[in-house]
């Protein structure tokens, strides 16, 4: 997994695969997912995340 934020334009990008993507989905205005063809997530954009309250994002570890 691999997350990038591009504060200039206060957008979050969440890859979480390496597969093509074949199909974006738009889950309101400010969530767009993106699919591979065996219909896994790829990536998940989201627009306004400091707005949001997204960013910064805090990691866990698994207990």
């Amino acid at each position: 997994m691999k997350a990038v934020y591009y504060e200039q334009d206060d957008i979050l990008e969440i890859r979480v695969s390496d597969k093509p993507v074949v199909s974006e989905v738009s889950q309101g205005w400010n969530t767009n997912v993106s699919f591979a063809e065996d219909g896994s997530i790829v990536e998940i954009v989201l627009l306004d995340a400091k707005k949001e309250g997204l960013v910064p994002l805090e990691f866990r570890s698994p207990r």
